[in-house]
């Protein structure tokens, strides 16, 4: 599947809908103000009752002296006239009182927002952001829980609930490795004395069905059985371990083996092996993101050095060439640095926020922009140079090479979890027709610009050869997606690891075949 780049603005949506980190930080703010109108909320609420409590004390003061002796009470003129006046007038106001509502100008205010709050599948999406940074990062469900990230400690907890909450997002999606694991954590810490709303009998009911999914069979059953000294009567708990047993049991037999009771140890990362999913390269992947596996040894790494580029005497980059490193000797892979100020940075980030949109792909079958499991947690905005005129600035980096610019330049912004997995920038023999509309040919190149620095993950990785690129704020990297002949370099095959810890902003443009016939001449060989 390959982005096609536009003139326009992309107003697609993604697979897994997750908002960005911008758009998150907008939410921040949202609910600030809520807090500050639930404020009001309360004090308006505290005032009217401090009214009515005054009322009822002269009130009651009043009646006392009145019911001693009503007749002598209502002898006196003003007294009968005052009755008069408090059962007409003053009951009615406050009457008017009681039925004032001052929770009116907190729900108009949340009526206001709720448009923009997350839904349902935003939710959704979040729990699964959390599930994959746990599987590419190999983080334990309890220090996850703790806030105990590589390198970071916070205060940012999972409560019982929390957790529950997680394994049952991964079991409605038949996912009972990751179900498994979190209710798992949501009985650890339930039994560690945490106060809780959901149930020891639920957790035990999805955790026991997950184990049982998972092939234990002697865990499902010790576990059901907790789950029947708790709730004898419990609906599924006694069939299910009935059908366990005789499970079990029959296969023990198939095997001539004797019974051995459940392992004592607790659930953990690595118990269970995590199931295969449709990511051929998924450990060499993830790997590269948490900086494992890289290729780059001391003999290549010598033969990597920096450089003033002033694009072949080009007259805007003779006063101020560019400082160009080598990341990767082959295929060649670039960095410059200083390409974009901070205050560039910040307008390129504020003019595409509110154009964000949810990331697609062209299906190659049938042409049509989609959503795919591989991109997640990212938006994206295609703004035309016009839109942006300091995008002309650092554009004079293309010089170097001479090469025509894309139409269009992309700007994204990946939220919790956000990925984009192994991918060819480039169309394949298999989707000759990928840029057929464009009329530009295939992707010779791609420029790829950080906008920020990311605490934790995030890294640009190659699994084919073993290469990664973290992000550095200000910089952008380059590599040719095809040889000099034109045929694809498959070897540029590459992922956006997710966001650990932070936010990541990045902005690309590609480049295209057509213009390029005397800038980049074909080379003797198909790989040349």
């Amino acid at each position: 599947f390959v982005a096609e780049d536009s003139f326009y603005l992309s107003v697609s949506l993604s697979s897994h809908p997750s908002l960005s980190a911008g758009q998150m930080t907008d939410l921040i703010y949202t609910e600030k103000e809520l807090v500050q109108s639930l404020r009001e909320y309360i004090q308006a609420e505290e005032s009217k009752l401090a009214a009515v409590k005054s009322w009822a004390n002269k009130l009651d003061a009043l009646t006392k002296v009145s019911t001693s002796d009503p007749e002598g009470y209502l002898a006196h003129p003003v007294n009968a006239y005052k009755l008069m006046k408090r059962l007409n007038t003053e009951w009615a106001e406050l009457e008017t009182l009681v039925l004032q509502n001052p929770s009116d100008g907190f729900i108009s205010n949340m009526s206001i927002h709720r448009q923009y709050f997350p839904d349902a599948e935003d939710e959704t999406g979040a729990a699964k952001a959390l599930m994959r940074l746990q599987d590419t990062y190999q983080l334990d469900s309890e220090a996850f829980s703790k806030g105990k990230l590589p390198g970071i400690h916070s205060n940012a907890i999972l409560t019982v609930d929390d957790c529950f909450d997680m394994g049952k997002t991964a079991y409605n999606d038949a996912d009972y490795y990751h179900a498994v694991l979190w209710m798992q954590q949501s009985l650890k810490q339930l039994d560690g004395g945490e106060e809780t709303v959901v149930s020891k009998e639920d957790i035990l009911d999805y955790l026991s069905y997950s184990v049982y999914q998972m092939g234990d069979l002697p865990r499902a059953i010790e576990l059901t059985r907790r789950l029947v000294a708790i709730d004898p009567s419990h609906q599924r708990a006694g069939g299910n371990l009935r059908y366990f047993e005789r499970l079990l049991f029959k296969q023990l037999n198939e095997l001539n083996q004797d019974y051995q009771p459940a392992s004592e140890e607790p659930i953990k990362l690595g118990t269970y092996i995590r199931p295969k999913d449709h990511l051929p390269e998924r450990e060499a992947y993830e790997a590269l993101c948490r900086g494992e596996g890289l290729q780059m040894n001391d003999v290549r790494r010598s033969r990597l050095f920096c450089r003033y580029q002033d694009g072949k005497r080009n007259p805007r980059l003779l006063l101020k060439p560019m400082k160009e490193e080598d990341e990767w000797d082959s295929p060649h892979i670039v960095r410059y640095l200083n390409v974009l100020s901070h205050k560039e940075i910040e307008k390129i980030k504020e003019l595409a926020k509110p154009r964000l949109a949810r990331a697609t792909v062209r299906d190659p079958k049938t042409g049509v922009l989609t959503t795919a499991n591989y991109r997640v947690s990212k938006r994206q905005a295609y703004m035309h140079m016009h839109c942006l005129p300091m995008i002309l600035e650092f554009n004079y980096f293309y010089f170097k090479y001479k090469l025509p610019l894309s139409m269009a330049h992309q700007v994204a912004n990946y939220g919790v979890g956000g990925q984009y997995e192994p991918h060819y920038d480039f169309s394949r023999k298999d989707e000759p027709d990928a840029f057929k509309r464009l009329g530009t040919g295939n992707r010779v190149a791609t420029f790829l610009n950080y906008m920020s620095d990311v605490e934790a993950g995030g890294a640009t990785v190659f699994p084919d050869f073993g290469a990664a690129i973290w992000p550095r704020k200000g910089t952008a990297v380059f590599w040719y997606n095809l040889f000099k002949s034109g045929e694809g370099d498959y070897r540029t095959r590459h992922a956006a690891c997710p966001v650990l810890v932070g936010s990541k902003w990045v902005s690309n443009k590609w480049f295209h075949e057509r213009g390029q016939e005397f800038r980049r001449p074909c080379g003797l060989t198909e790989v040349d």
